[in-house]
């Protein structure tokens, strides 16, 4: 009998750490075999971000791929990572959705239920708890590990007894980013188990070089599980390898049992699987000590280099990593894991590009006021005072943050149906997790995945379109770079750019350039309007215009929110670096470059104005919100505009048309990073929006104006 089991992430953490999480479902079949006769405790096979990416990038419906695990790995138990109140989402939901959530993961396939919360918060974790109890499946409670000031092994003993208490069948230590050191593993699993007669299994990344240690000191404390990763998957931001641990301990009292032979056929096939994301490879994939001290976790640290290099800031991760531990203080040093690595990240980026808290993010405010949980210490109070101010909230939220939540449900259920959803349970739950993505994977389904090695893996750059089936490039416009492959060739090909493909047409030799459309966007005009004098306003990153908050030509004040953009998934501020009247450069929709005149405040200009498109159903939203209109062609009124600060996405109007507001009124709200960000109307008038829910706007561009 195996003395420690084995717990198998390839699947799941492992290539959501190295490659983005663009692993595809075809990808995954083949090796589900050699998978299912290892004799793995558990296959980790769903869950954490994989959801978002597969009706994101992959056109996936992630509840097929979670069937077809189920029935390829029949001797297995496939466990999935879950954000207790969050679920797969960056918000909380209300009870109702989260106990449908969890019923109908087990129905589909899931046998362990790994259930955490981003701040340890145990009333953010009870519905959760109690619902996957209720279907009589396996449920494990993981601790955040952070190092912090607040955060001891002896609360973390506390904290695995209330979970035991909840009703855990077994406990996980959850080192997202490798600082768990081997001597305080030790001691912690020690810990842990005079507290609780309980299994524990241990998680950590091999980012700072430190996981194999702690594992095997983990196991002589009487740790049960260790998670690993094949080792062609594992390494780098990803995990130890698990034939190295299986050597490690056989023949010790640790013996895992497993047979080395059989994982080197597995790591064989997924060494040339490899292959097929090596445009997406992260560069962290030695050992990056520097995590010590910044504690980004595995997955996070390769999106946060995507980020920097979609905003042509790529040479500015060393900043970063050295704000965040600021930031992580500001926020009352919560764990840094989804979806708080992503705020607090993302908060660290805009930092660095923008100026310390020159705007902070919905969610960055959300999680500072209490609406995530309680957080481990006190949040910077002077953050907090500013984001209680700008959320219109009198106090922090001291009560478990989803019993401020009405049921929703029933309103998802509709809403899903109203945008493409099939009237499924899958469906409505996919549509509440991801409003703003999944109405165009339901338009888009039937065209079935994305071929991994089509659209991931990378071609010599020498290759041209002109003379072969296509070719992978690194494109730079503006100073940012993208990731391009095209094919096949002719006078038409598929076009993927960062792994969204587009189909694009070619016209003749030398003829003039049609305006650039993008799917879903405002049609953006052929050429920038022509600006004399005046002081530029320029885009902070890149990203997508999302709207402007003030007309074209309208009276703007130094400071002033102008422009609404979408960038690293978050929505953000542009403001006006003067007063004057204001004359824009762009227009909503595009994609623009850090950097770039998105306007000029005091010249004059006159650009031809974007229509915008059909408008979407507005997702539920942290601030009440107002339908947005039908999508019709937006004109100015020739009031005071108001400008995207970030690219991204127009998500719904705060306010109705034509409302009465002041300065600090909240008009518009955008997604940018996976964030939600605000756009304020910068001074006082009556509101005429510009774009409508689903526009692509760019840095800078006017959203809106003021009359």
């Amino acid at each position: 009998m195996a003395k420690v089991g084995i717990s198998e992430l390839a699947i799941r953490d492992a290539h959501q750490s190295l490659h983005a999480t663009r692993m595809t479902t075809a990808d995954m079949l083949p090796a589900c075999p050699m998978l299912d006769k290892i004799g793995y405790k558990f296959v980790e096979g769903w869950g954490g971000a994989t959801y978002d990416s597969c009706i994101r990038f992959l056109n996936e419906d992630p509840w097929d791929r979670l069937r077809k695990l189920h029935a390829a790995m029949p001797n297995s138990k496939i466990m999935m990572l879950l954000r207790a109140q969050n679920l797969l989402g960056y918000r909380h939901y209300a009870d109702d959705v989260v106990e449908k959530f969890v019923a109908t993961a087990a129905k589909n396939g899931i046998d362990v239920f790994r259930i955490f919360d981003a701040c340890n918060d145990p009333r953010n974790m009870e519905c959760a708890t109690k619902a996957a109890k209720k279907t009589g499946k396996h449920v494990q409670m993981a601790i955040s590990y952070a190092v912090t000031p607040f955060h001891t092994v002896e609360k973390y003993a506390e904290l695995a007894k209330t979970y035991a208490d909840f009703g855990a069948d077994s406990i996980c230590i959850k080192d997202m980013s490798g600082l768990l050191k081997p001597y305080v593993a030790y001691e912690l699993v020690k810990a842990i188990k005079e507290k609780v007669d309980l299994p524990v299994e241990i998680h950590s990344h091999a980012t700072t070089g430190l996981s194999v240690a702690t594992l095997l000191k983990g196991a002589e404390a009487g740790a049960d599980i260790l998670d690993t990763a094949i080792s062609s998957m594992s390494m780098g931001t990803s995990h130890s390898p698990t034939e190295t641990v299986v050597e490690m301990l056989k023949d010790s009292p640790y013996d895992t049992g497993l047979d080395t032979r059989a994982l080197l056929e597995l790591a064989a096939y997924f060494r040339e699987i490899r292959e097929h994301y090596s445009s997406l490879e992260s560069k962290f994939l030695g050992a990056d000590t520097r995590i010590l001290v910044s504690q980004v976790p595995g997955g996070m640290l390769s999106n946060l280099e995507s980020q920097l290099k979609q905003q042509g800031a790529g040479g500015k991760m060393d900043a970063v990593l050295e704000e965040l531990p600021k930031v992580h203080k500001d926020a009352g040093y919560v764990p840094l894991v989804t979806p708080t690595s992503q705020i607090v990240g993302t908060q660290a980026v805009m930092n660095v590009l923008m100026g310390r808290y020159t705007a902070m993010t919905q969610d960055f405010r959300n999680l500072i006021t209490g609406r995530f949980g309680k957080l481990p210490a006190d949040a910077n109070p002077e953050l907090v005072k500013k984001a209680l101010e700008q959320n219109k909230m009198d106090e922090v939220v001291t009560c478990r943050p989803a019993d401020l939540l009405e049921p929703e449900w029933d309103k998802m259920l509709e809403e899903s149906k109203k945008n493409g959803g099939d009237g499924s349970d899958e469906d409505a739950l996919t549509y509440a997790m991801f409003p703003n993505v999944a109405p165009k994977f339901f338009a888009e389904r039937s065209k079935g995945p994305v071929d991994a090695a089509k659209t991931f893996a990378k071609k010599p750059e020498s290759a041209s379109p002109k003379d072969n089936k296509g070719g992978s490039y690194t494109v730079t416009v503006n100073g940012s770079s993208y990731d391009v492959t095209t094919g096949p060739a002719g006078d038409s090909m598929s076009v993927s750019v960062n792994g969204v493909s587009y189909d694009v047409s070619f016209g003749s030799s030398g003829a003039k350039a049609a305006p650039i459309v993008q799917k879903n966007a405002a049609p953006v005009s052929a050429s920038a309007s022509n600006v004399s004098a005046g002081e530029d306003v320029k885009a902070p990153v890149a990203g997508t215009l999302l709207r402007f908050e003030v007309s074209n030509g309208a009276s703007v004040k130094k400071g002033q929110t102008v422009i609404v953009l979408e960038s690293m998934k978050m929505e953000l501020e542009v403001k006006s670096p003067c007063d004057g009247k204001i004359s824009f450069a762009a227009q909503p929709g595009i994609q623009v470059a850090n950097g770039q005149k998105l306007a000029t405040i005091g010249g004059s200009a006159s650009p031809a104005a974007a229509p915008a498109p059909k408008a979407q159903p507005a997702p539920q939203a942290a601030v009440p919100s107002a339908p947005m209109p039908e999508a019709k062609a937006a004109s100015s009124n020739g009031g005071t505009p108001v400008k995207a600060p970030v690219a991204g996405v127009a998500l719904r109007h705060a306010v109705d048309e034509g409302a009465s507001v002041s300065a600090e009124d909240t008009i518009l709200i955008i997604e940018s990073m996976k964030m939600e960000l605000e756009i304020k109307a910068g001074a006082s008038g009556k509101v005429h929006f510009l774009v409508s829910a689903g526009s692509q706007i760019s840095s800078g561009q006017v959203v809106a104006e003021l009359g």
